[in-house]
């Protein structure tokens, strides 16, 4: 029989819809029932492409027993934590404060007023090696409630009360020093952290597990666009970054076959992954990629940026224009088989395996490419025997290092999941594999890149992980982000031609144009002003949080400046106003991550980390800066310089926690440098000009397009001096101006090249 979580949308609480726990929504209904029952709440939070949160599923919340403790003493709640991104804030940071660590599955215990009195993540379920099992923990706290009620109580009031004092009521530490010299310091002492912290063998920073964390290498980036890439230090920061992408594109993270990034690597040199791959990883990730490629000038690079477009615009996007969240790291072996509509053909539910999808045999991979690879005859590695004509699989073997035995040692695979497979990660670069079988570099390349078609082809067969078809709004902002980036570095320099065109491919500008009308449609209150957070099978209940508003914006920025457009600029500007009146702290600075009024939020909090995304506060700060030079609005210039000082403790004390703060710092200390350009934007002239701004890495900017005398109109009423900024001769033109000044207009792209020198 369901439980009450089968009338819920997200595919997370699907998953939890046949367990025989009386699970109940976050919500009203279940806070009462606590409160009438005056039992203690168990909440688990978690999000669907969770490994862990599956495997606790299986061994508890699926077990009859278990579940009989949980819904006799307990009320239990659970909650995707992508839908209610501010319930999971919560009761991480208490978790965190209580354990020294975090992770999902996230379980609490709460008073039926939602205060926290116990918590953990994953609990295994029977006692092992002197670790109490989740039913031992069960029957203990029921035992406790039961008999020292108030004892748990009073833990939950000093919980609530210690999180307060240590998060919202501490006011940042006033200090004389200009932001000058505190940012410079911090900027300094970040960088340093960085250099010591590298792994020259392997790419990334520190030891095992291994994320990327890719506002690391935005940070980097960002020092060697001040500094000069040319610079003592630009250099280093550029080969610190590069080198870890590198280093990820050949390990076993980068999905060689499908494209994109899987979640972490468990080992240090990239190779064994989690296998989640996450829509705001790949988002970010392309921006590093692209970053990568106008500082170091190598189209390496740009392929990767474009492997993960073509993953995230083959897999993760929607008929209707917007992205999906994330795929999951489990899934069927292959020998399950499947239906012709690719979901598992059998009855019975088989065992779901992380990685399956991705890995392996040596006999599959021989099978799928026994062609001739051509070359030359060669008893060198990979070889059946002395002169023998090698074949595809030889040389795909030679280039992944795959292994008859398979290719992952024990040590680094505890569970056993990938005996006698192989995880495909590059030994040697492709040139090195192409003089092993006497190939060409053009060769090789085609060899591989046929290879990798066939592979697949057949891995298309086998069953899938679960998709997680949510579409988040703070997610797609990321995204919209990166393709409009994308549009410019990519497609502008090549030549692409211009939506009103209709090419026959889509560019990624038009995937990025179709997303953001998406959100406008189906997650957006026109009347109101106000975003909500999720959309399946319908708009989510929830209203979007202060991530949503932040990423979005700056996914409008950013498509505002691909494409031109000033209904993107406009909607950027109306959010920010809401996002202003919805979260932010008037009393200290700053914004918070739910918005007041919220009786099921027991604390409100600013996330003041930049993790595998970015702190709201640091991407507002960001966004106000950019407002602010684009549209003369000293009002947003100061709010964001009170958006840094309120997080001055952080990042002053420990800059690496909140490195994309500093990235607004940078842009604070700076004189803001704005590029208008006045023509008509699908004019070659026109793009010619708005590709040089992308050649290459430098400090930020802001552009602003006058592309009739509506964006004149517009734009003039906020800044009046754009008003006699028009096209000169008949050509597109374009005005370079800082310090309130601007240098004489110029119409040719050389021109303007030198002026950005």
């Amino acid at each position: 029989m369901s439980n009450a979580l089968a009338h819920e949308k997200s595919p997370y609480l699907l998953q939890h819809a046949e367990n025989p726990v009386h699970w109940l929504p976050w919500g009203e209904a279940a806070f009462a029932q606590a409160r009438a029952e005056q039992k203690p709440i168990f909440l688990s939070i978690g999000y669907s492409t969770c490994h862990w949160c599956h495997v606790m599923a299986h061994e508890s919340f699926e077990n009859a027993e278990t579940a009989a403790i949980l819904n006799e003493h307990f009320v239990s709640i659970k909650v995707d934590r992508e839908e209610r991104p501010d319930v999971d804030k919560v009761y991480m940071t208490y978790v965190q404060a209580m354990t020294g660590h975090g992770g999902w599955p996230l379980s609490a215990w709460l008073t039926p007023e939602l205060k926290p009195f116990y918590g953990g993540t994953y609990f295994p379920p029977e006692d092992r090696h002197g670790r109490a099992g989740f039913p031992s923990i069960l029957r203990t706290i029921a035992r406790g409630w039961r008999e020292e009620r108030d004892k748990l109580i009073a833990e939950g009031d000093r919980a609530i009360a210690t999180l307060r004092e240590h998060h919202v009521e501490k006011s940042p530490e006033s200090s004389a020093d200009d932001l000058t010299i505190t940012g410079g310091t911090a900027f300094e002492k970040c960088f340093q952290y960085y250099f010591e912290a590298f792994d020259p063998a392997h790419g990334g920073f520190g030891s095992a597990p291994k994320f990327p964390r890719a506002s690391n290498l935005d940070f980097l980036f960002r020092c060697a666009a001040i500094q000069g890439v040319a610079s003592e230090s630009g250099a280093e920061a550029v080969k610190l970054a590069v080198e870890t992408l590198r280093a990820m594109a050949g390990g076993g993270i980068h999905d060689h076959i499908g494209g994109g990034y899987h979640r972490y690597s468990v080992d240090e040199a990239w190779f064994v992954p989690h296998f989640e791959k996450m829509l705001y990883d790949q988002a970010q990730i392309a921006i590093n990629c692209l970053e990568a490629k106008q500082a170091a000038g190598d189209e390496r690079y740009a392929w990767m940026a474009r492997d993960i477009f073509d993953y995230v615009r083959r897999d993760l996007t929607s008929p209707a224009g917007g992205f999906y969240t994330a795929e999951d790291a489990d899934s069927a072996r292959p020998e399950a088989g499947v239906s012709d509509k690719g979901q598992v053909a059998s009855d019975k539910k088989p065992e779901q395996v992380e990685g399956a999808y991705y890995v392996w045999s040596a006999a599959e991979l021989r099978a799928v490419l026994a062609a001739d690879v051509g070359g030359v005859p060669s008893p060198r590695e990979g070889m059946t025997g002395e002169g023998t004509r090698p074949t595809l699989a030889d040389f795909f073997f030679a280039h992944f290092g795959v292994l008859e035995a398979g290719n992952v040692e024990a040590a680094r695979d505890p569970h056993g999941e990938f005996t006698g497979m192989n995880i495909l990660a590059q030994r040697r670069p492709l040139g090195e594999t192409a003089a092993l079988f006497g190939l060409t570099p053009e060769q090789a390349s085609d060899r591989l890149l046929a290879a990798l078609a066939k592979l697949r082809e057949v891995r298309a067969l086998r069953p899938r992980p679960l998709l997680d078809d949510k579409i988040v709004t703070a997610n797609n902002g990321l995204m919209i982000s990166a393709l409009a980036k994308g549009h410019q570095i990519l497609e502008l320099s090549e030549g692409r031609p211009s939506d009103s065109a209709r090419p026959a491919v889509t560019s990624y500008l038009q995937t990025a144009i179709c997303a953001a009308g998406f959100v406008r449609r189906e997650l957006y209150d026109e009347a109101r002003g106000v975003l909500f957070r999720s959309w399946r099978e319908g708009r989510g209940a929830a209203e979007g949080f202060a991530e949503d508003y932040a990423y979005l914006i700056q996914g409008l920025l950013d498509l505002y400046e691909a494409s031109f457009e000033l209904r993107w600029l406009q909607w950027a500007e109306r959010l920010q106003t809401t996002m202003d009146a919805r979260f932010w702290d008037e009393a200290r600075g700053g914004y918070f991550n739910s918005q007041e009024g919220d009786a099921s939020i027991v604390l409100r909090l600013k996330e003041d980390y930049d993790g595998a995304e970015p702190a709201p506060s640091s991407v507002a700060a960001m966004n106000l800066l950019r407002l602010a030079a684009m549209l003369n609005d000293e009002a947003q210039g100061r709010r964001a310089l009170r958006t840094i000082e309120a997080f001055r403790p952080q990042w002053s004390g420990t800059p690496h926690a909140m490195p994309a703060m500093l990235g607004a710092i940078a842009l604070a200390l700076e004189p803001p440098q704005q590029v208008v350009l006045a023509g008509e934007p699908d004019r070659e002239d026109f793009r010619a000009l708005a590709a040089v701004l992308q050649e290459r890495l430098g400090p930020r900017r802001v552009v602003l397009a006058i592309g009739d005398e509506k964006d004149r109109a517009w734009l003039a009423s906020r800044a009046p001096w754009l008003a006699e900024m028009k096209p000169l001769g008949g050509r597109a033109t374009a005005y370079v101006c800082e310090h309130f000044s601007c240098q004489a207009p110029v119409s040719e792209p050389g021109e303007l090249r030198r002026l950005l020198e």
